[in-house]
């Protein structure tokens, strides 16, 4: 699917503003930022949002014990989030909440267009009801054994193990996860979206867009076992939007939420030259790109593209989704000490060391990956230190000793030639978003250019005064190939190549640049790019 001419609307799913971000929520905006900058640095018109989703029953109990109203909860957790991703340097064009204006707006109006076109009807159902605490109880809020599986202790949608979604009232020997209490059954009028109304276009759609194989296999699933009308309503007391005409019906989180994808472009068009509408509709010099996590397929790949076709605009051009992350092949637990915030290992070590190595782990399918400390250690220290910045400390230092840091007017075209033509395939891999390959063939290159300098040895030939102008050559050649290497490592090491383009003495750098050959130009003095990790470094993060 070519993006050429393409305006390219890239989202990321929305954290919930109910808790703070760990390490294995950076793995999808990670994957994201890291696909964002490549295409950016091929100057196509990119656009890449984020916002907190702000609504929803846990954030209201969360600041009801907190003794804080849900508004200033959500706000807070909004802003730690931002920091965090700004220091993961998660290059966001724009950072919202659906709790805002503009998604208020657009859920209106999503919704009433939705009326309009006959995809709304309403239902007395029987909801799980909690008689101590007085309030009906959301799905997530009701735990029990699945009906499909058997598994016990499941929530009151979906079942973790098998996959099976159903109602809270569908569980075996079912619980409040609030009051602990068996909760009773009571009638209330609910408003749902018909999403069997739209089965056939669904199908139909999910062949058009770009989506991993196994990820229709898993839609497939559901499909064989037949879509249901969704539940978009909530009684009081709820914190989220009111549905109009209603006093204590509001509608469910999961309506607004990917909403709040277009609230956020709404809110940086308004504060920018961006035209709002021609990613709002079904334009079709729009692409619009989802990355999300493998457990909301059901809400973005089913759900999500219903409200948009029942509402007459423009759906998603694809779905990219990324697996779990473990921790030293455990799932994260606090216990273990395997349970990361993404502050906590901001406060210890460079966030590109950890862009670094989810980019190695990563690939275009959903397939889960391991943080294995030890490896991660290895990794770092052995790819981005032994190899890549290891061409630069090796080669400056003859260029700032001997030659007043001036490079050689005459380099080995052939040889970064060789280089120029294995971009060529660099770029192919980032395209299809093949991160781990794109890596291993950049570090591939990194030895080819540490092969390079141990051939030549020019710390043997500048002993020789009839090989120094050799020496110049060989390192003005050995940091031309670092420079290459660092552009192609620009969209995952950001900041680094942000320093290597000031030790360098060169502007901001585009993938054009690669084919670019730096000779008889004045550099700076080199200083250390990155430091090895330390034991004791991964020590401090696993103890906090």
């Amino acid at each position: 699917m070519s993006l050429e001419n393409k305006k390219i609307f890239i989202t990321s799913a929305l954290p919930y503003a109910n808790g703070s971000i760990h390490i294995g929520h950076m793995v999808g905006y990670i994957q994201a930022d890291i696909w964002s900058r490549f295409l950016k640095m091929h100057d196509h018109d990119v656009v890449f949002v984020c916002a907190s989703d702000a609504h929803g029953t846990p954030i209201m109990l969360s600041a009801e014990d907190l003794g804080v109203e849900p508004e200033e909860l959500a706000a807070e957790y909004t802003r730690q989030h931002e920091n965090d991703f700004k220091d993961f340097h998660v290059s966001f064009d724009n950072y919202h909440t659906t709790h805002s204006e503009e998604n208020e707006s657009l859920v209106k109006e999503i919704y009433g267009k939705l009326k309009d076109n006959d995809c709304i009807r309403t239902e007395i159902i029987e909801q799980a009801y909690d008689d101590k605490e007085n309030m009906f109880l959301p799905d997530r809020y009701v735990r029990g054994t699945c009906p499909k599986c058997n598994e016990p202790d499941q929530y009151g949608d979906n079942c973790e193990k098998c996959g099976a979604t159903y109602k809270p009232t569908d569980l075996i020997d079912p619980i409040s996860a609030i009051s602990g209490k068996t909760p009773s059954l009571k009638e209330s009028e609910h408003y749902f979206m018909k999403l069997t109304k739209f089965n056939n276009m669904l199908k139909e759609w999910i062949e058009t867009i770009d989506i991993h194989p196994s990820v229709k296999s898993k839609l497939q699933e559901w499909f064989d076992v037949g879509l249901r009308d969704w539940d978009i309503s909530r009684d009081a007391p709820y914190f989220g939007f009111i549905i109009p005409g209603e006093e204590d019906k509001y509608f469910y989180v999961w309506l607004d939420a990917p909403i709040g994808y277009f609230a956020s472009l709404k809110n940086l068009s308004d504060k920018s030259k961006l035209h709002f509408e021609e990613y709002f509709h079904d334009d079709p010099t729009t692409h619009m790109v989802h990355f999300i996590g493998k457990d909301i397929i059901y809400f973005h790949a089913l759900f999500w593209p219903a409200v948009l076709e029942g509402a007459g605009l423009k759906k998603p051009d694809a779905i990219y989704v990324n697996g779990f992350l473990t921790v030293n092949g455990q799932k994260m637990s606090k216990s273990r000490g395997t349970f990361i915030k993404a502050r906590t290992y901001l406060d210890h070590l460079d966030p590109e060391y950890l862009r670094y190595y989810f980019a190695y782990k990563s690939s275009s399918g959903i397939d889960d990956f391991d943080l294995d400390t030890v490896d991660f250690q290895n990794r770092i220290n052995a790819d981005l230190i032994g190899k890549w910045i290891n061409i630069a400390s090796r080669s400056s230092k003859f260029i700032r000793d001997h030659f007043e840091n001036c490079l050689s007017e005459d380099i080995d075209d052939d040889l970064l030639e060789i280089f120029n033509n294995e971009a060529k395939i660099v770029k192919g891999l980032y395209q299809k978003r093949e991160l781990g390959q794109s890596m291993r063939k950049i570090m591939l290159l990194a030895d080819k250019a540490n092969q390079y300098l141990d051939q030549e040895k020019p710390w043997i030939m500048i002993k020789d005064d009839n090989e120094k102008e050799n020496v110049q050559k060989v390192c003005t050649n050995a940091l031309n190939m670092f420079l290459k290497l660092t552009i192609m490592l620009k969209p995952v090491m950001p900041e680094v190549a942000k320093n290597v383009e000031s030790f360098m003495n060169l502007s901001d750098l585009n993938w054009s640049n690669i084919s670019d050959v730096i000779k008889d130009h004045k550099i700076n003095d080199y200083e250390n790019l990155l430091t090895r990790i330390r034991e004791e470094d991964i020590e401090r993060i696993i103890k906090k």
